[in-house]
């Protein structure tokens, strides 16, 4: 089967998050799995024991499936970083295309603030990035990821001003989102002004660091009009990873990856640039949607800076972005990639709210993995063209 021939073939059925989003000391990352993918599962008008496919990252697939009381056929334990979640849409449906499942679960819990049930293990010396990233000052993703932000500066001439306007747009969609964890306007200036993190980078331009949870559930096509909602149909999806420390990405300017997988997905989808109504964008930081923008073929190459000047992506702007409020004002216990597909299927089915995008029809998810390391990209639509 040509892969544009999957287009369309399997739909997400089911999706929602924690009962609460923020910093939920009384939770595990277990709970947190387990609200999200019960609440995933009656938002599908489906019974635990319809799921037989299970995929996740970061939690052990056997130990989620042991806690929610599952005994799937088939498993997939795929973890890149962030974008594990968006690369297991184009995994279940293979498997659901070939009958390997029929329901399958793709789950995200992560107590990202509080910690609880979830340790952190530091980087092993003989590893390449303890050897040769750590020892030098490496110690973290915004001590990683400002290196490509200021060569990216340097060479296309974008501006911290540029930068900052991200951050102002996202905020303003959080402010119209009652589960957003910042809440509070902000202009250009608040956010230049902030406490300095790592050049350029200062904290309004860092993502959040909450617990946090969220699943989706997809089925094929046929099974999909008998579920409880309107399906949101997978149209076309992408993925890729190539190198795996900062200091070895071929180009600090560019992503290889990103523009892999979005090609690949716009290819499978026959969705056109111009077709497409609402972005859901990984934000870790304010220039990672800027990367991506370039990357997928939104905007010429050293021109996204530019692109999301003037509050284009915000409330009114003619380039919807980052709609929940984002990783910079919504929620990121740390692995994000999870909340850009529920905010996307949200949007594709008219449940918005004040943040909804008039007449979506098409949704554009896609992220990162680690230090820009993978990629994952998915087009939806609520309709198959």
């Amino acid at each position: 089967m040509a892969y544009e021939e999957l287009r369309g073939k399997v739909a997400i059925v089911g999706a929602d998050e924690a009962d609460e989003n923020g910093v939920q000391p009384d939770k595990s990352v277990l709970q947190l799995h387990a609200e999200s993918a019960s609440n995933a599962m009656r938002d599908a008008g489906l019974k635990k024991e319809d799921i037989d496919g299970v995929f996740t990252a970061g939690t052990s697939a056997a130990t989620l499936t042991e806690y929610l009381g599952l005994t799937p056929r088939y498993i997939d334990g795929t973890s890149v970083g962030g974008c594990s979640f968006i690369i297991m849409i184009e995994h279940a449906m293979l498997a659901l295309v070939h009958g390997m499942c029929n329901y399958a679960l793709i789950s995200h819990g992560e107590s990202g603030r509080s910690r609880v049930g979830h340790p952190r293990a530091p980087v092993d010396p003989s590893t390449p990035q303890g050897q040769f990233e750590q020892p030098f000052g490496a110690l973290g993703p915004p001590t990683m990821f400002s290196m490509p932000i200021l060569r990216y500066m340097k060479e296309t001439g974008t501006t911290r001003e540029n930068l900052a306007e991200v951050a102002v747009a996202t905020r303003k969609w959080a402010t119209l989102n009652p589960r957003a964890v910042m809440r509070e306007p902000q202009t250009i200036d608040d956010v230049l002004s902030g406490r300095m993190i790592a050049y350029p980078l200062t904290l309004p331009m860092c993502c959040l660091v909450t617990d946090a949870s969220g699943s989706i559930i997809l089925t094929t096509a046929d099974r999909a009009r008998d579920t409880a909602k309107k399906p949101v149909y997978v149209l076309g999806t992408g993925e890729a990873v190539g190198h795996q420390m900062i200091g070895q990405m071929p180009d600090f300017t560019w992503s290889h990856g990103f523009e892999t997988a979005g090609k690949r997905a716009f290819e499978m989808s026959g969705v056109k640039h111009q077709d497409i109504d609402v972005v859901e964008l990984y934000d870790a930081f304010v220039h990672t949607p800027i990367f991506a923008i370039e990357a997928l073929g939104f905007c010429p190459r050293g021109e996204g800076g530019r692109f999301v000047s003037g509050q284009r992506t915000a409330p009114g702007g003619e380039f919807p972005m980052n709609t929940n409020g984002g990783g910079l004002s919504y929620t990121h216990p740390g692995m994000y990639g999870m909340f850009i597909i529920v905010e996307g299927v949200r949007q594709l089915r008219g449940e918005g709210g004040e943040r909804q995008v008039p007449n979506a029809r098409t949704a554009l998810v896609h992220g990162p993995g680690g230090m820009f390391s993978a990629a994952g990209t998915a087009i939806l639509g609520n309709e198959i063209p």
